[in-house]
């Protein structure tokens, strides 16, 4: 059959989840996945024989509770294990733990100041309070501004009716929260500097800023918004890894009739008259819908995938200036045995969450120092995880599986005349380097290790420059500003394409919203809803 309803281009999550919904809602869908493979950044795969890692995505909590019941994922594997916490060790030889647990939590931050383990709670419960005000703005669609038709002028009255109900004190604060810094906006709650330096990591993650650049405290305010079975900002790690989040979205696609082809990259979009027709696979065979849905970034799929004479000057430009400065690696290791940190000798509950090194505010300033200067960092800020502790069948008993989020690693190395290919065995150095500090048994019990700079994650994955968020959450390419303005509310200037990936809002992270959001656009258009 080469002609259908619906056409989804990519089969990472978002595109999973759009070709779920689209098919869930009577249409007749085909995904076309260029790897071997769905998924995307969400996949596993074996380092050494009986050892998985979650090569590039590694964790779960943005992935909306209404999709999870919509699609009924629980039924097709989706089990997700929450992490217990953030363990920050310290050159001191001290460890400061943020448990789930708010008894323990408070008896470590006691151990730095009484002020800070007063004002924790209370961060959390504002944090929450301006999560719900940006939660609602996940699940919309963003207005087109300055438009006069009924839904786009019902959809600004209804933004603006949400936010004057947050009232004049938590608006305020939101707002503030919108155009500070993480740094400084943790500034103004706690005095000890690692643990100012550990939250203000969750606002660097994936972007190529400081913890001192204005627009980092909303993406602080993003990571804050993850919820596993109603606990809010839960982190979970799925059994099998990342790869089988992938696998359980694919499961619901073909449940509700999705048609799903992998070894099937697309070529170009194919238009007629100013419209979608469908698309021309690597190879040549052409296969046509009524309409198309991209869930790869903007870049590859205006750029990429259409001639520049299809759309209007003004698009193309926008969609060129739109940013993307990948700034990130992953490092993922086979252990013999479990890492021995200074701070908190041998096995325990430590481990069993995130592992977060960010020492002090000064570190992550140098790391980004770094990568300002078109180098990879020397002494980086590293998100580790060890997913064998919670799920033993990632390795063999005894062994261990480690990931490691590194960050800072610019793509452009050197202002763009570096080599990724000659620095990547540096960087995972430099990596293992700076964890060995805190853990120095570390270098004798790896057995293997994956290096990914932004290079192979571009290579692998096809996300341009290895952002991982297929764009930077900067404040200018937010809400009805993403990726576009005019074009932020998942039509294009091509009628019957339309865009479902990260790089238009509500943005990137395992989320779903951006797949579900772009298959109900369709969905209207094509009248089935």
């Amino acid at each position: 059959m080469n002609r259908y309803d619906d056409i989804v281009i990519g089969g990472g999550h978002n595109g999973l989840i759009a070709a779920a919904y689209l098919a869930r809602g009577g249409r007749n869908v085909l995904l076309v996945e260029k790897n071997e493979r769905v998924g995307g950044a969400t996949y596993s795969e074996e380092i050494l024989p009986g050892f998985t890692v979650t090569v590039f995505s590694y964790v779960v909590s943005l992935l909306r509770p209404q999709i999870i019941d919509d699609l009924d994922l629980a039924r097709h594997g989706l089990q997700l294990q929450a992490l217990d916490g953030t363990f920050t060790p310290l050159p001191d030889g001290r460890a400061l733990t943020r448990w789930h647990d708010p008894a323990k939590t408070r008896e470590s931050l006691l151990q730095f100041s009484r002020r800070d383990a007063d004002n924790y709670p209370l961060f959390g419960l504002r944090m929450h309070h301006l999560g719900q005000g940006i939660r609602k703005l996940l699940t919309m669609t963003p207005p087109r501004v300055g438009s006069v038709r009924p839904r786009e002028l019902g959809a600004l009255v209804e933004l603006a009716s949400h936010f004057s109900g947050l009232g004049d004190q938590r608006f305020h604060e939101l707002a503030r929260l919108m155009t500070a810094s993480a740094g400084d906006y943790l500034d103004r709650w706690f005095e000890t500097d690692a643990l100012r330096a550990t939250m203000a990591a969750s606002g660097i993650v994936g972007t190529f800023l400081s913890i001192s650049s204005p627009g980092t405290a909303y993406v602080l305010l993003h990571h804050y918004m993850g919820e596993i079975d109603g606990a809010s900002r839960s982190w979970g790690f799925q059994r099998g890894g990342m790869g089988a989040v992938a696998e359980t979205l694919a499961s619901a696609a073909r449940s509700f009739g999705a048609e799903i082809r992998t070894n099937a990259g697309v070529e170009r979009i194919l238009t007629s008259g100013g419209r979608a027709a469908g698309v021309v696979l690597e190879g040549g065979e052409e296969v046509f819908a009524d309409q198309v849905a991209s869930s790869v970034d903007p870049r590859r799929t205006f750029l990429g995938m259409l001639d520049a004479d299809e759309l209007p000057g003004e698009f193309v430009e926008a969609i060129r200036r739109y940013r993307f400065q990948g700034s990130s690696g992953k490092v993922n290791l086979a252990l013999d045995a479990l890492p021995d940190f200074t701070a908190s000798p041998g096995p325990g509950p430590h481990l069993r969450g995130a592992i977060s090194i960010s020492p002090d505010s000064l570190t992550l300033e140098r790391a980004y120092d770094d990568a300002k200067y078109g180098r990879f960092s020397r002494r980086p800020f590293l998100d580790v995880m060890i997913p064998s502790l919670i799920d033993p069948g990632m390795a063999p008993p005894g062994k261990h599986v480690m990931s490691i989020f590194v960050q800072y690693a610019p793509y452009h190395l050197n202002g763009g005349g570096g080599d990724w290919d000659a620095q990547r065995d540096a960087f995972g150095d430099a990596v293992i380097g700076t964890l060995a500090e805190y853990a120095p048994n570390l270098p004798d019990i790896i057995l293997e290790r994956q290096v990914l700079t932004p290079l192979d994650i571009e290579r692998r994955t096809g996300l341009t420059e290895g952002n991982i968020f297929q764009g930077e959450l900067g404040l200018d390419q937010l809400f009805f500003l993403r990726p576009a303005a005019g074009w932020a509310q998942f039509h294009t200037p091509i009628r019957g394409l339309f865009q479902c990936g990260s790089g238009v809002h509500p943005g990137g992270g395992v989320m779903g919203a951006p797949g579900k959001l772009g298959a109900e656009a369709m969905l209207r258009a094509a009248g089935a809803v």
